[in-house]
């Protein structure tokens, strides 16, 4: 029940938007003429299953947070930070708010794609509206979304050539021009005053959610700007890892600390590969919300008929960076010392462990959840559904990576092996733990015999 002498608020719920600036829920927000607060919820949902208690991705989360908090108390408006169950904290901030004199009228939030985030966002809304709070949704994640990139039936798209050819064409300037976010809240008169009996409580502390910060979270946290002379040259040097060829923004992305509409609109004045790879996020994006099945299923579900062999020592030496191919083993050691892989190997690595080792890609997935600081979902699985085969537009079955020939391509003179490898090319260094030619007769033949059962 809303009560008349209550003063009402609009809350601005932070999830993948760590930002002000180019913000769209934050400026719905900022319109509904109630005073803002925003917020953010540690969710145990998520951090109780994450085994690293120095997780560099939950440190920095945690760093981007005291960071609004200082640019929003400029403005004048609060950060509330909880942390516990979604609904947990949700409820309690309700009951908090009416004690205060304060009623919730509006949430307002960047809507997400994922299976579990839809999910808890279904179980918020019932909530809400049982308190008679009106909750908001907004595109902000990405440039297009949902059904907004359709097929001519009405059905999503499966391949991604005719997907990208519509996005383009379904484009429009309003989805990537930014939002006023920033001048609202400078010329806002809804800056909240906080009533006598209420103040919005310290930030918890990472060691009170059992959480350390990493001694080497400055040196693993790429910038947010974009270097406008790597997009120009992005499409000649992305593939080569010794090269610092890619934006490495893609923490930031998955973060929300930068707009995906600023990086479009530099993108495009700089490189038109760059952007595609702006239009393959979408896609993967858009896969999810629509196959959500596809989150811990193969796409293709004939392929989840494939008697993976699960070798436990072959998985620890690949996990290690000691499967005695080079490139292989930089790709993994590079990983697990700074949370960041270079894509061209990500998909040599992910190759090897499906194709020549025949291991699950799902064990490459969750191994990749571990460790990757800009993990993604959407991402990660359309990347390894790609690369063993499964997903939808992957490469085909029989096409198996060979690690040495995709050395000698990309890593010619060895700098990036030697970089994370120092013992390559020495009797230290690991024999290989397969033969290229026997793996992947008996990776094709595997999959083959798999894929021609009724």
């Amino acid at each position: 029940m809303k009560h008349s002498n209550s003063q009402s608020v609009a809350i601005h719920w932070m999830r993948r938007d760590l930002r002000l600036q180019d913000n769209r829920a934050l400026v719905n927000a900022l319109k509904s003429g109630h005073p803002v607060i925003c917020c953010f919820i540690f969710d145990r949902g998520i951090l109780d299953l994450l085994q690293n208690k120095q997780d560099r991705r939950v440190a920095f989360i945690h760093r981007e947070l005291h960071r609004l908090q200082t640019e929003l108390n400029e403005y004048g408006t609060s950060l509330l930070v909880g942390y516990g169950t979604v609904s947990e904290v949700w409820t309690q901030w309700l009951t908090d708010f009416t004690a205060a004199s304060m009623q919730i009228s509006e949430v307002h939030t960047a809507r997400d794609y994922e299976p579990y985030a839809q999910e808890r966002d279904r179980s918020m809304a019932e909530l809400f509206r049982n308190h008679d709070v009106v909750f908001k949704g907004v595109k902000d994640g990405v440039i297009l979304e949902k059904d907004e990139v359709l097929k001519k039936d009405g059905l999503p798209y499966t391949v991604f050539t005719p997907y990208s050819r519509k996005w383009k064409e379904a484009l429009r300037e309003h989805d990537t021009i930014a939002a006023n976010s920033i001048e609202l809240l400078a010329a806002s008169d809804n800056c909240f005053e906080s009533p006598e009996n209420w103040t919005a409580p310290e930030i918890p502390s990472l060691t009170s959610m059992g959480f350390e910060v990493p001694s080497d979270l400055d040196a693993c946290i790429p910038s947010p700007r974009i270097d406008s002379s790597i997009l120009k040259q992005y499409a000649e040097q992305r593939d080569f890892p010794a090269v610092a060829g890619t934006s490495r923004l893609s923490l930031h992305l998955r973060f929300g600390t930068v707009s995906i509409r600023a990086a479009y609109r530099q993108g495009i004045e700089a490189s038109e590969k760059w952007v595609m790879e702006l239009i393959w996020r979408d896609f993967y994006q858009m896969i999810l919300y629509h196959f959500p099945h596809a989150a811990k299923d193969s796409f293709r579900p004939a392929y989840d008929r494939i008697p993976w062999s699960n070798d436990e020592e072959h998985f620890a030496a690949w996990c290690a960076g000691k499967t005695g191919y080079p490139i292989v083993d930089a790709g993994m050691r590079e990983l697990l010392a700074t949370g960041f892989m270079h894509n061209r190997v990500r998909m040599v690595v992910a190759s090897f462990l499906c194709k020549h080792l025949l291991i699950d890609w799902r064990w490459g997935e969750q191994h990749f959840a571990a460790h990757l600081l800009d993990y993604d979902l959407a991402s990660n699985v359309g990347g390894w559904q790609w690369a063993a085969g499964c997903g939808c537009d992957a490469a085909p079955y029989f096409r198996v990576f060979n690690p040495t020939a995709q050395q000698a391509k990309f890593d010619g003179q060895a700098t990036y092996i030697q970089k994370w490898v120092p013992e390559y090319d020495t009797s230290a260094y690991a024999e290989p733990i397969v033969e290229h030619a026997v793996a992947r007769v008996k990776a094709i033949e595997t999959y083959k015999a798999a894929l021609q059962k009724d």
